[in-house]
This record gives structure tokens, C-alpha cells and sequence, in this order.
């Protein structure tokens, strides 16, 4: 049979000041963990609702350096894969997504030739393939998308707002590779038919 010690008076209240204290202390530290995230946002986004779809562009910023040029220049098979997401803000509630697309472009470098396949599919579907030797044009290929027809707007409500969030990520996985780690950055729009 348990037995019953009387709480010393005060204990209680230490208690919940300790509760209070160490919530806090998480707290902090969940928002000292987000600073650095929201920092580390690099793809510049640019949402635009017109005739029936949302034509996204978008562009990682300063990634193209010394490192990714060697990665593709060894015929490593190199892949930036972006997942856009069509998001629709929820006040005090998590966002809702109402469609997402999968874009990845890659480059595959050949040696003898010293020309690069590059190849776009969206959703694993083949979009577009072609062979080039410009560099300018491998980075513009792997690190931009300019009005991209992504999403209808038939899923829409007028007049609210959204948002378009994207995320990269780099396979082969290097950590020499500045976009080894995610990363991530978004655009809001009102939708006005």
C-alpha cells in the first residue's frame, strides 16, 4: 500500500516554475534552430496565376562554383531535383497543400565528346533532352526554371492567397556541393481570376 508524504508548502509552485522554466528554455532553442533555417534560403521564387495555369519561376542563387563545375565536368551523372509545392496559407492551423510537382534536371557529362546531355522531367515524365557544350548554358539548365506552367488554377478560390514553396536537392549527395542539405524558398500570390 503506497503511503502518503505530505508535499512541503511551496513545492508545487518550484514545480511549474521549473516546467515554465524549461518550456522556455525549448522554446528558445526551437527558435535559435529556425534563425539559421530561414537564412539558409536561397531559391529565389516567382509565382504568376495567367490563362488557366500558375507559371512558376524560379532560381537558386550563387550555386554554380568551382565544385559543381568539377562534379559535372567528371561525368558524374548530376541531378538537381526541386519540389514545388502549391500551398494555401491556414491561419492557426497548418498549411494546406493543393498540389505538388517534382522537377529535376540533370546533366551527364561525356569526356571523349566534351559535350553534356541534359535532361528535365517533371512528375518522372521526360520533358525535354538535349546535348550542349556551353557551360553558361548547363547552369542557367540546372539552376533555373522561368515561367513554368506547373499548376491549373481551376483548383483555386478567388481571391485568396497562396503560395508557392520550393525545395532543392542535389543528388549525387557531396558535401562539397553547396545544395547537398535542402534548400528551400517560397513566394505568396493572390489568386484574381
Amino acid at each position: 500500500m503506497p503511503s502518503i508524504l505530505p508535499v512541503p508548502e511551496g513545492a508545487a509552485r518550484r514545480t511549474v516554475t521549473t516546467r515554465r522554466g524549461a518550456l522556455a528554455g525549448v522554446l528558445a532553442l526551437v527558435l535559435a534552430a529556425t534563425v539559421p533555417l530561414q537564412a539558409a534560403d536561397s531559391i529565389r521564387v516567382i509565382p504568376l496565376a495567367r490563362d488557366g495555369v500558375v507559371l512558376v519561376s524560379f532560381g537558386l542563387d550563387d550555386t554554380f562554383s568551382d565544385d559543381v563545375r568539377a562534379a559535372a565536368a567528371s561525368g558524374l551523372r548530376t541531378t538537381v531535383t526541386y519540389t514545388v509545392e502549391l500551398r494555401l496559407e491556414v491561419p492557426f492551423w497548418i498549411d494546406r497543400t493543393i498540389a505538388s510537382t517534382v522537377v529535376s534536371n540533370t546533366v551527364q557529362y561525356d569526356n571523349l565528346t566534351r559535350r553534356a546531355t541534359v535532361t528535365r522531367t517533371v512528375d518522372g515524365r521526360l520533358d525535354d533532352t538535349w546535348v550542349t557544350d556551353d557551360e553558361a548554358t548547363l547552369r542557367t539548365w540546372l539552376t533555373t526554371l522561368q515561367r513554368f506552367p506547373l499548376f491549373e488554377t481551376s483548383r483555386l478560390e478567388p481571391n485568396r492567397e497562396y503560395y508557392i514553396r520550393v525545395s532543392a536537392r542535389t543528388q549525387p549527395k557531396n558535401g562539397s556541393l553547396p545544395w547537398s542539405n535542402p534548400v528551400s524558398g517560397f513566394a505568396k500570390f493572390t489568386f484574381i481570376p
